[in-house]
């Protein structure tokens, strides 16, 4: 909690360095002085800093961020002696109590959904306009997610080979079933076991292996396609986007030889096994072979395309990635902007999935979030007064 005056004026100190003149770098506001000069850091000339509004009494309007405090409703009135000095969670000055009538505010006031606020700036509709901020609306959505992923058309006859040997396997198990000697009939086990595991280790599926197991015949399109017949394509994906892959999700192809000409197929199966060397995952795709053009070894492009369901979102560009956390600038009444702290999910198509921070209605800033991010820093070090040099 931090106790602040209903006017947010500024303290005597203040007053009388406004008086004076002070200046700032705009590279570096933490940096200040009360003469002309030039920033010893990165030699950039001072700027005059904007004198304050003298101190206001009860009831009167901050300049600073247009809040009559002592009838905000975040607010409830206290009394400390005056002359004490007190800091502005809000923009920040240094003041003192004057009169000696106070209100008191958390830094971080209580949203009406009973979460907690973030810190805030007073940016007039005309500045915003200026350095284009644009708004949008949270709210849920159809979310697509496309994942773009290069490839090759199979030439793998290893697979074809191993096929055969386990369909040769089986064969070799059932003529034994019967035989009086155990030791026989265990062999012939362990022989189709091994076999069905490196067709695991190669990249297929159970329900591959069991049709295979039902057909007992090897898929010569994995080498050597015919005529009409559906081909396969291994698809090189990154570890980071491999969770969102599943089984049976519709992708096209396309070949650097056609261009602007799609194939289309389905994932039918997932390595088990990542690259160490690339963190990528080998997904096997079955593609319709239109007009027999697609030939082993072909280099492919492909996009798979994920059905993410119908969640709440925000836009791409709402989204502020400061490497520790995500925060986004909602709108709020009073040309003032909140910073968030969110939560995000699956990135789809120029939206991100929300997780948490946000609900459906909320207005968040879209564009020129950047600016009014630097535009709330700029305030804050400027109205500190930190690292006063040349007194």
């Amino acid at each position: 909690m931090a106790l602040v005056i209903s006017g947010c004026g500024l303290s005597e100190k203040n007053k009388q360095a406004g008086r004076k003149g002070m200046y700032y770098c705009p590279m570096h506001p933490a940096y200040t002085s009360d003469r002309q000069g030039d920033c010893p850091i990165c030699n950039m000339r001072l700027v005059k800093k904007e004198e304050k509004a003298e101190e206001k009494t009860l009831g009167e309007v901050c300049i600073e961020h247009k809040c009559a405090m002592n009838d905000c409703p975040m607010s409830v009135k206290a009394g400390i002696k005056p002359g004490e000095r007190i800091i502005c969670p809000i923009c920040g000055e240094v003041m003192s109590t004057g009169s000696g009538k106070v209100v008191e505010i958390s830094k971080q006031p209580v949203r009406e959904d009973g979460s907690t606020a973030g810190p805030t700036v007073l940016i007039s509709a005309e500045k915003q306009q200026l350095i284009g901020v644009k708004t949008g609306q949270v709210g849920k959505r159809a979310l697509i997610k496309m994942i773009r992923v290069s490839g090759k058309i199979a030439y793998d006859p290893e697979l074809a080979i191993t096929q055969e040997e386990f369909a040769q396997a089986l064969n070799a198990e059932d003529n034994v079933k019967d035989s009086p000697l155990q030791d026989v009939i265990d062999r012939a086990r362990r022989l189709t076991k091994a076999a069905r595991n490196k067709l695991k280790l190669l990249g297929m599926n159970d329900d591959q292996i069991v049709i295979l197991e039902k057909t007992r015949k090897a898929e010569t399109n994995l080498y050597l396609p015919g005529k009409g017949e559906n081909i396969w394509a291994y698809i090189s994906v990154y570890e980071y986007e491999i969770g969102s892959i599943k089984v049976g999700d519709s992708v096209e192809i396309e070949a650097v030889a056609y261009p602007g000409e799609r194939f289309t197929g389905n994932v039918v199966s997932i390595n088990p096994v990542l690259d160490p060397n690339t963190r990528t995952n080998q997904v096997r795709v079955e593609v319709v072979n239109t007009g027999d053009k697609l030939k082993p070894e072909m280099f492919v492009n492909a996009n798979i395309k994920v059905d993410l369901g119908h969640k709440l979102a925000v836009p791409e560009a709402a989204i502020m990635d400061t490497g520790l956390r995500k925060i986004v600038y909602l709108s709020r009444e009073g040309d003032v902007l909140e910073s968030r702290e969110v939560s995000i999910g699956q990135k789809a198509e120029g939206y991100y999935e929300v997780m948490g921070g946000l609900k459906e209605g909320d207005i968040v800033v879209i564009s020129g979030n950047f600016l009014v991010d630097s535009e709330s820093k700029l305030k804050s070090a400027v109205s500190g007064q930190s690292h006063q040099h040349g007194q």
